[in-house]
């Protein structure tokens, strides 16, 4: 019979599930943990309200934004007459139609692609000389593409036109954000949106007035040679324009006052769009802008062929019922655009995911009426149908601009909207068009429309109305950078010869699903050497990773000298003067020693004397490296190895030496050797951070220490305190090796 008792293996591997399980919980606990502040410090949150005229006061003046709406509305005019001429286009040059319809859709391929490029300029350069010259350009290119000879030319005009145009998608917004109070931003998208859509209707009868007015298939050129002058000499205009701060409005409303950084550090693409896809509003916003993109540019282009296929409509017949009722459209955003505007901005004020809510609201009946318009609909109440499908897409895509700039932080705008518009084109305007071009093969084009436009409004209106309650945590995170920044300011001025070389703040570090920093702060004096101790997983390496760049925190911010790096590229950084010598191996085995050496030097690749003479000096502090130059690294000893991997870093006379386990796997006496060389460079001043394995190695060469335990600085303080500090200690001993 068997014993009812647990053996003791049963029982110990039943506790260690328990710890672990309870670890797993607490650990997951720790990560629900959001940055949360009460509404009145949140920007733009519980804030004065202002009328449109007040807005203006507050703001840059009328100026700004009457310039960029007249070149948003030039924009909307010239992009009517590419698609309402291509059949004329296509019959000069002698292509089918599927060549120019081809062309028609590439023009927007390229306008993404602008996107991109003015997304990356607009957080780096002057916006105002970008939108300046954007503008000029664009009109040169409007012009050219009437003096195209053939396709090619053709591309290559429309091309210029597109990655000029981009420039009233990422640089418009980000002006108009920097320039305008947060509290009047929604009826100022309105405002553009409406008199954009005006003049896009204008478009359409200037186009049918200037062609009408022309003889053959050549008339089409007037249509682009009077379009290109206006555009030009608006792009003249904006010399008047003055630069904004950046971000001032949610200063002023955070902090009560503006501070402007003299000396922004270059932004690292890579890192900027890490850091955009790690805010909770850009994820749930790029899901359901993705989602809306496969009906956004397949339901336009099927509606044309709907009314031909089922109501029998020619191009010209075609061509007026668009003109009408996109002319009732009009009429009708002249009333309800500006209430939304205004309605987006009170529930802004009062209660931000139910103004992001409506948004998503705008787009869900959508789903609804495109069914009733492609099955159910004769000829009238199809173009009827359209126009409400067509004012709830404007009211809400409106709205999207001032909600982005609402929770993507200042310096980062541009790229925020740039990511959008990738999104929305490549997600779903193109694998939307692909299965649009399958199905309407297969069918018949409303069953393109029910199959992809139905699901598309409803999932992203949806995603965006229930995912909303999200922004308070994220305006959350902006107000805490904001409040870090201030801080920060305030103490360079109190004490501008006191600033640490070093510093960390309120940094938040995940990797995947999985969050390993938690709040990290500390500092680092120049000339200063501080150990990072803590339990196996404490997140000791990871923090190196994040200082020198080859990690980009969820949260939080990384200065140099005061500067903020956070969205600098690693390799920036150690143009900087930032060097980590990583853990393990950090040799080509394969390279000669003085092959390593001369890898190592990449930085210095443009100034071969000065690597020669760095390389000498490494080997005079390394000299058990001089006689090995011509062996391979990996048939060095592991000591060696470990010698020539920190000759490597000390090749760039870092201004901050990162460390990670530089006595790991090594013998004593090879140890007391390296420990040497670090002693010699504390000495010449050199600044340190040091993960060691060894706790008596690292409390020893090191000024102060801090110990981590799960992703949290548990203490701070002078080495000796530390070393005193025997449960911490012995915390380090029982966690084991790594970090």
């Amino acid at each position: 019979m068997e014993s009812e008792s647990e053996s003791p293996e049963v029982s110990s591997a039943a506790a260690l599930t328990s710890t672990v399980l309870d670890e797993e919980s607490a650990r997951i606990e720790e990560q629900s943990k959001q940055v949360l502040f009460a509404d009145d410090l949140l920007p733009g949150v519980n804030s004065e309200e202002l009328t449109l005229k007040e807005g203006f006061t507050k703001g840059g003046g009328p100026t700004m934004f009457l310039v960029l709406t007249l070149l948003n509305s030039l924009d909307e005019l010239e992009g009517r007459a590419l698609s309402l001429m291509a059949p004329e286009i296509g019959e000069t040059f002698n292509i089918s139609d599927g060549t120019i319809a081809f062309i028609t859709a590439l023009s927007g391929g390229f306008l993404v692609l602008g996107a991109a490029i003015m997304g990356w300029m607009a957080d780096r350069f002057n916006r105002v000389r970008i939108v300046t010259f954007a503008t000029m350009f664009y009109g040169i290119a409007v012009f050219l593409t009437g003096l195209t000879v053939n396709a090619f030319t053709l591309v290559l005009a429309r091309l210029g036109v597109g990655v000029a145009k981009a420039n009233t998608i990422p640089v418009h917004g980000s002006l108009i954000a920097d320039s305008y109070p947060i509290g009047v931003r929604g009826r100022m998208a309105a405002v553009q949106n409406t008199l954009g859509r005006f003049f896009g209707w204008l478009g359409l009868v200037g186009v049918w007035i200037i062609a009408g007015q022309t003889t053959g298939t050549e008339g089409w050129r007037w249509v682009f040679y009077l379009g290109g002058i206006p555009v030009f000499l608006a792009g003249i205009l904006c010399v008047v324009l003055r630069e904004p701060p950046r971000g001032q409005f949610e200063k002023e409303d955070v902090l009560g006052v503006l501070i402007e950084d003299d000396e922004p550090p270059p932004i690292a693409t890579e890192y900027a769009f890490e850091r955009l896809r790690r805010i909770n509003m850009m994820r749930i916003t790029l899901v359901a802008i993705s989602a809306i993109g496969f009906a956004l540019f397949t339901v336009p282009a099927l509606r044309n062929l709907h009314a031909e296929e089922r109501f029998g409509f020619d191009s010209e017949t075609r061509a007026f019922y668009e003109v009408w009722s996109t002319g009732i459209m009009v009429l009708l955003l002249v009333f309800l655009l500006p209430w939304v505007g205004k309605r987006f901005d009170r529930l802004y004020r009062t209660n931000p995911p139910r103004a992001v809510a409506t948004v998503g609201l705008l787009l869900i009946p959508n789903a609804f009426l495109l069914p009733i318009m492609y099955f159910w609909a004769g000829a009238t109440a199809f173009y009827s149908l359209d126009i409400l499908v067509s004012l709830l897409n404007t009211m809400a895509f409106a709205m999207i601009g001032p909600m982005v700039n609402a929770f993507v932080p200042y310096r980062l705008r541009g790229l925020g909207t740039a990511l959008i518009t990738l999104y929305l084109f490549f997600v779903g305007g193109l694998l939307g068009g692909l299965m649009q071009s399958f199905i309407t093969n297969a069918s018949e084009p409303r069953w393109s429309v029910v199959i992809l436009g139905v699901p598309a409004f409803l999932i992203g209106g949806i995603v965006l109305a229930n995912g909303a309650f999200f922004i308070k945590h994220d305006l959350s995170l902006i107000t805490d950078e904001l409040l870090e920044e201030k801080a920060e300011a305030d103490r360079r001025a109190a004490d501008p010869d006191n600033v640490p070389i070093l510093q960390m703040a309120n940094v938040d570090f995940s990797y995947g699903p999985v969050q390993v920093l938690f709040d990290v702060n500390f500092e680092v004096r120049e000339g200063e050497t501080l150990a990072l101790l803590g339990t196996n997983g404490a997140g000791k390496s990871t923090v190196l990773r994040v200082i020198s760049g080859l990690g980009t925190a969820d949260r939080g911010v990384v200065r140099l000298d005061g500067r903020n790096i956070t969205f600098t590229a690693a390799e920036q950084r150690a143009q900087m003067g930032i060097i980590q010598l990583p853990g393990g191996k950090a040799t080509f085995p394969a390279l000669s020693v003085r092959d390593n050496l001369m890898a190592g030097g990449w930085l210095l690749r443009g100034e071969p004397g000065l690597l020669e003479s760095r390389i000498d000096s490494v080997l005079e502090t390394f000299p058990a490296l001089t006689s090995r130059l011509d062996v391979a690294a990996g048939d060095l000893s592991g000591g060696q190895q470990q010698m020539l991997a920190l000759a490597k870093s000390l090749l760039h006379e870092p201004r901050i030496l990162l460390i990670d386990e530089l006595s790991l796997g090594l013998a004593p006496a090879v140890v007391q050797e390296l420990l040497e060389v670090i002693e010699a460079l504390k000495e010449k001043g050199q600044t340190m951070v040091i993960v060691e394995q060894s706790v008596n190695l690292a409390l020893s060469i090191s000024d102060r220490a801090i110990f981590m335990e799960k992703g949290q600085v548990r203490f701070e303080g002078p080495a000796q305190e530390l070393a005193e500090r025997d449960d911490l200690v012995r915390a380090v001993f029982f966690g084991g090796e790594g970090g």
